[in-house]
């Protein structure tokens, strides 16, 4: 058991850390993610006893990644503590290749796709993580290694919009001493991860004294910087009223002028976070990339860029902001009859009719030149047509349902929505 002298964290305290940053239905479900850690196990307990206190009902979800032998053994012991005390508990497979370089970063993306799907199907509105207070430490500290920017030192929000569902952290402030001492109380056991002392993984060399002798000032920091972050992206979504409007086809149409007479700092972040949006990249873009992009564009508004997986061209005085096909995904096989996720942006259902057989994909240069035989009057500028959507099945080109186009002869279209991985409003960030 592990040893702990500060108090442990009560039930009113948990609701009260729990509420400040969320509101729930009356029956609220919630999902919780559990490794079997000390952090994860005292928030599945403490999450199971709030939401059976108001009708509803908390989850405990558990990614296995197969990376370790011994880890099926140790979900089969965490699903015995977890029933013992009437937990519901979920196991959820990473399977396929697993990759040979990058595994961490890897690991975690697969972990919170799986989780995220796993909220969508269920209709959970909340995730929930044991994220605590050294954690946060640990992120910024991390980040001021790497040189990240203010946004990036203000750690982890307690509030964070994903595919599926909104994550929560509720416990950002709470130090993970007390964790251990909710567990202690409880008589609970854990499981050890190998890997939270593994040395190869930046995280695990941190820990034991990397912060300083003053880990309470430090942490006070990092909520001015929180503050202050909330306040820019206050700012943002502001600009980003005026000047931004996105399409359902997956791309946005940006409006210059507001943006260039803006302060410097806040479209950058404006356009930082539209490209995210529309390139879906796995990393955020550095922000003197993204300065130098707007000094082109201001310079030379009429010639094209490229940035983040996207492409930006001009048309009739406002900016484009369109994925660039060279680094979306495939076309993807559409055989089974459940939601699935294209180029990481668009969901994809195929309700009644099914979907079976057809394929999804851009439109592309050659779409556009068998659609362009069919002298159709264009819905959209042109330029936007070899990036649009569009489903094809053994006969060609079936159908472009943003330019209102389908081939006679097929009764149901799988129904497509732009849920891209980087939400371009979210919920704001959130300071514990």
């Amino acid at each position: 058991m592990l040893k702990a002298a500060a108090p442990p964290l009560s039930l009113g305290e948990f609701g009260a850390a729990l509420e400040r940053i969320a509101r729930f239905e009356r029956r609220p479900l919630i999902a919780v993610a559990v490794s079997g850690g000390p952090d994860s196990l005292a928030l599945a307990i403490l999450a199971d006893r709030w939401a059976k206190e108001r009708g509803g009902e908390a989850c405990a979800l558990t990614v296995d990644h197969g990376l370790r032998p011994e880890s099926g053994a140790e979900i089969v012991r965490l699903k015995g503590w977890l029933k013992a005390r009437g937990i519901r508990h979920e196991v959820l497979l990473w399977t396929g290749t697993k990759p040979s370089s990058g595994i961490e970063e890897k690991a975690r993306a697969a972990r919170y796709r799986l989780l995220s799907e796993w909220c969508r199907r269920e209709g959970c509105l909340h995730l929930l993580t044991a994220h605590h207070r050294e954690d946060q430490i640990e992120t910024h500290v991390i980040r001021a290694r790497a040189k990240s920017g203010p946004d990036g030192l203000a750690a982890m929000s307690a509030v964070r919009e994903i595919a599926g569902c909104r994550l929560l952290r509720p416990l950002l402030a709470t130090p993970k001493s007390r964790l251990a001492a909710t567990l202690e109380a409880e008589g609970q056991l854990f499981l050890r991860d190998p890997t939270n002392e593994d040395p190869r993984f930046e995280r695990a060399r941190l820990r034991g004294g990397a912060f300083g002798s003053d880990p309470e000032r430090l942490y006070a920091e990092i909520a001015v910087l929180g503050r202050a972050r909330a306040a820019r992206a206050h700012h943002r979504d502001r600009l980003s009223s005026r000047a931004v409007a996105f399409n359902s086809a997956g791309f946005a149409v940006v409006d210059p002028v507001p943006v260039f007479a803006a302060p410097r700092e806040e479209g950058e972040a404006l356009f930082a976070a539209l490209l995210a949006t529309v390139g879906v990249a796995d990393y955020p873009i550095r922000r003197e990339r993204v300065a130098r992009l707007l000094a082109m564009l201001a310079a030379e508004p009429r010639r094209g860029r490229t940035l983040g997986g996207c492409q930006v061209a001009a048309w009739r005085g406002r900016l484009l902001v369109l994925r660039e096909l060279a680094r979306a995904s495939p076309p993807l096989r559409l055989d089974r009859e459940k939601e699935t996720v294209w180029d990481r942006r668009f969901l994809v259902a195929s309700g009644e009719g099914g979907a079976r057989g057809l394929v999804l994909g851009y439109l592309g240069q050659a779409g556009v030149s068998r659609l362009a035989l069919r002298a159709r009057p264009p819905l959209l500028p042109p330029i936007l047509h070899a990036h649009l959507p569009a489903f094809w099945d053994e006969e060609g080109l079936l159908a472009v349902p943003a330019l209102h186009y389908r081939r006679e002869g097929r009764a149901a279209l799988p129904t497509l929505a732009f849920r891209p991985i980087h939400p371009f409003s979210s919920a704001a960030f959130t300071v514990v």
